[in-house]
């Protein structure tokens, strides 16, 4: 097939080398990064419209969308109107991200689990919703899409009062923050969770776990993901049945009552408290870095998960997931998340054991390509993966891995999987 992938991260790189495997595709992204241009073409044609042209002018059999921001623009319906295929949710189902406030009534309304909350923009209802809180700490969540920053835990009811004054003012999120969601905070163990939709039908991976914090021991600023692992043994099939009965089939049932047909990637945020599922937030995409984790463990073909889901046809798809653990490390620049960074050429070791080119790759995100160097360019640089027979086997391999990149400014956490493994 000719597959068009928008995005440029280690999402999208990671997906890419999926299809690689399978030998018979040609690669399109748009943008891309310094390293797709390796396994693909990279264009740069940033209207949705022209873009559609372009795919209908060069045979695109399918394209999939990485990142939210496209989504919540509509390039999706763009593409439908042009009669293109194309794995992702409309501009519609799209707002169970783009909008926290959209999707916490959504739960509301389909009375799908989640923490007690109030929706927003004057600060007077959200300061008296703060004082009638019993507990501490307190969740305040800017409404639009923050890059996955947009959450703040509060320690006191000031610091959530102040929390919620700037977002409303503009100071913390910009437009993001002119509605805000306070709601209680929930004690438990966070889980990501991601359903393939088609609107109706649905099928499961391999629950994951996201290590938010920039520093070991889930210290510091939340950023977009310093590493992740999977399957998690944090979940049983008891868990995963709840997940299915109290969450998934409602949202899809209650997206088609919405008239908005939920298709692409349901990432479901999930808090377990007492073995019980509480959904702490949707987005509408795969996660980064989950999604690196999750593409090798699929052992069906990953373009007919992606094509079935677009096509409307997932209850014809058996899909198979190797028995096998994924543990990504994301490599990052000096001063994430707080600034940018220098640009640095990255030095990549000549690895010669074969267990370890045979059982881990690397997925580049921020880097682009001048003369023949590839460069970091700040952010999250790339993600070290490492595959294995138990989580240990596959973090040491990722550890391992991640020795081989160097640039200036490296830095990375050194305790991802620490959950799975304090036992």
């Amino acid at each position: 097939m000719n597959i068009l992938i928008l995005g440029s991260g280690g999402r999208e790189y990671s997906i890419a080398l999926a299809l690689q495997n399978e030998k018979n595709h040609n690669l399109y992204f748009m943008p891309g990064n310094g390293a797709t241009s390796n396994l693909g073409k990279n264009i740069n044609i940033t209207d949705y419209k022209e873009l559609a042209i372009f795919a209908k002018e060069n045979s695109i059999d399918l394209t999939i969308v990485g990142p939210e921001a496209p989504l919540v623009d509509g390039v999706v319906d763009i593409f439908k109107e042009e009669g293109l295929t194309i794995f992702g949710p409309s501009k519609a189902a799209a707002q169970l991200e783009g909008s926290k406030a959209y999707m916490k009534n959504i739960l509301k309304k389909y009375n799908i689990p989640t923490a007690a909350f109030i929706e927003t923009s004057s600060k007077e209802e959200a300061y008296k919703f703060i004082d009638s809180m019993q507990n501490l700490p307190i969740v305040v969540k800017a409404d639009g899409l923050c890059g996955g920053k947009g959450v703040i835990i509060a320690q006191s009811k000031d610091e959530a009062k102040s929390t919620v004054n700037d977002m409303l003012n503009g100071e913390s999120f910009g437009e993001a923050g002119e509605v805000v969601i306070v709601e209680e905070f929930l004690d438990g163990y966070e889980l990501s969770v991601f359903a393939i939709c088609d609107g109706t039908n649905y099928k499961i991976l391999p629950a994951a776990q996201d290590h938010k914090r920039v520093g070991d021991g889930d210290t510091g600023p939340n950023t977009g993901g310093m590493g992740a692992y999977a399957p998690t043994p944090l979940i049983n099939d008891e868990l995963y049945k709840k997940i299915e009965e109290r969450v998934i089939k409602p949202t899809l049932k209650g997206m088609q009552e919405e008239n908005a047909p939920f298709e692409g990637v349901l990432f479901i945020g999930v808090m377990v408290v007492k073995n019980e599922p509480i959904v702490l937030e949707y987005n509408v995409r795969f996660g980064d870095p989950e999604c690196e984790i999750l593409m090798p463990l699929i052992e069906s073909k990953v373009s007919e998960l992606f094509y079935f889901g677009a096509t409307k046809q997932l209850d014809k798809l058996d899909i198979k997931i190797k028995n096998k653990f994924a543990v990504g490390v994301v490599m990052a620049s000096e001063n994430y998340p707080y600034s940018a960074s220098a640009h640095s050429i990255i030095e990549l070791s000549n690895i010669v054991d074969s267990e370890l080119l045979e059982n881990s790759h690397i997925s580049f995100a921020g880097v682009e390509e001048k003369d023949g160097v590839l460069l970091a360019t700040g952010g999250r640089v790339a993600v070290c993966v490492g595959i294995g027979d138990t989580v240990k086997e596959a973090r040491d391999r990722a550890y391992l891995l991640s020795s081989e990149i160097t640039f200036d400014g490296k830095k990375f956490r050194s305790d991802i999987a620490y959950q799975a493994l304090k036992n």
